[in-house]
């Protein structure tokens, strides 16, 4: 097949390019090569087996001329982050998948698969159930709650406890614009794909780790920064009292199931799930990377929080399990290979310094008083 794979020259663009391309497949790639992600310009890990053009997927003459020429699209294309330019999200994220079909549906393009990448974000602060009350799905944390060190969600009718449970893709309450960009992206893709019958698969990644991830996003990546962190000697902090609860998918796994939703048919028209089927604590995957790079340097609890982080967590992946997929990778295993990545990479020192000042200056880092 011929493909085009938008932010192919990013982290899950470039390995899902290595994968097709050792499949046999002609690969053309667009990406914008922009900072903070490329903020050296084009990678020196994309694979020279794939066709490069520079450009944004909002230009409608470049799009349509690279959607022309192939027969399946992979739209990774992003922006990501924790920022407050908030129209740009939408701009970015929700416009060019509609773009994707506004020209497939004008130029009558037979294109056999849109694969869209879509993120746990999209389900918000997921869903807990209420001794009492049963299943709830709360909104987000107040912030004088969490200025006061009260890290948990409560029972909106109770008021009592929650317990966490595992999240399925029916359920979607983004909290935050990428999440809220995300959520239209993939409502856009399948209700589009359907209507016109252009077969369509949206996933929704939980936190995908490995080799290629970014450095310089100033939010996003726990891997990435315990990582520098223990590889420059420091003990990382950790926000809130690091008990909040994530999953995380390695990147083959990821890779994995993109290529499942490009090949089988049962996967049409529908959202799934990827995640890494277990629930870690911040904390407990902290040690991971501590064990790692044998410090014995803990992280720390500094009392401070991310104003609008979600408190837990954790993608339900089985019906993406009941198409034969399965994590198959650890935390452990993503460590190592984003460790060995580092390894030897000019340029570290500061990086950790400036994602932090960006933070603090954007009012996103705060310090409970409770």
């Amino acid at each position: 097949m011929r493909i085009l794979v938008t932010g192919g020259a990013g982290f899950i663009g470039s390995h899902t390019t290595d994968r097709l391309l050792e499949l046999g497949h002609d690969v053309i790639v667009l990406d914008a090569l922009t900072a903070p992600v490329h903020r050296d310009g084009k990678p020196n890990y994309l694979a020279p087996g794939a066709e490069l053009w520079s450009g944004d997927v909002r230009n409608k003459d470049l799009l349509a001329n690279l959607l022309r020429r192939v027969d399946a699209v992979y739209h990774f294309a992003a922006y990501q982050d924790y920022l407050t330019d908030f129209s740009r999200f939408t701009s970015t994220n929700v416009v060019s998948t509609a773009l994707l079909y506004e020209i497939a549906v004008a130029e009558h393009l037979d294109l056999q698969r849109i694969v869209v990448a879509s993120s746990q974000s999209a389900m918000g602060e997921g869903l807990y159930s209420c001794p009492a009350d049963g299943q709830q799905a709360p909104d987000m944390r107040p912030e004088s709650a969490l200025a006061r060190g009260e890290w948990e969600h409560r029972c909106p009718k109770c008021g009592g406890p929650l317990e966490l449970l595992q999240t399925p893709e029916s359920f979607s309450n983004p909290q935050n614009a990428y999440g809220m960009s995300k959520y239209g992206e993939e409502m856009v893709a399948i209700a589009l794909g359907r209507r016109y019958e252009i077969p369509t698969v949206a996933l929704r990644y939980s936190i995908v780790q490995g080799p290629r991830q970014s450095i310089y996003n100033a939010y996003s990546g726990a891997c990435r920064i315990f990582c520098l962190h223990y590889l420059l000697g420091s003990a990382p902090i950790l926000y809130e009292d690091g008990a909040m609860i994530r999953d995380y998918v390695n990147i083959h796994d990821v890779v994995a199931a993109n290529e499942l939703a490009l090949t089988d048919s049962r996967a049409v028209g529908r959202v799934f799930n990827v995640g890494g089927g277990t629930a870690y604590t911040t904390s407990e995957f902290a040690d991971v990377v501590r064990q790692h790079y044998g410090s014995d340097q803990h992280a720390r609890v500094s009392g401070e929080y991310r104003f609008g982080d979600t408190r837990h967590i954790f993608s339900d992946i089985e019906a993406l399990r009941g198409l034969g997929w399965e994590p198959k990778h650890s935390p452990a295993d993503s460590v190592a290979e984003y460790a060995a990545w580092l390894e030897g990479m000019p340029g570290l020192d500061h990086v950790l310094a400036e994602a932090d000042a960006k933070m603090r200056q954007l009012g996103v880092v705060r310090q409970a008083h409770g």
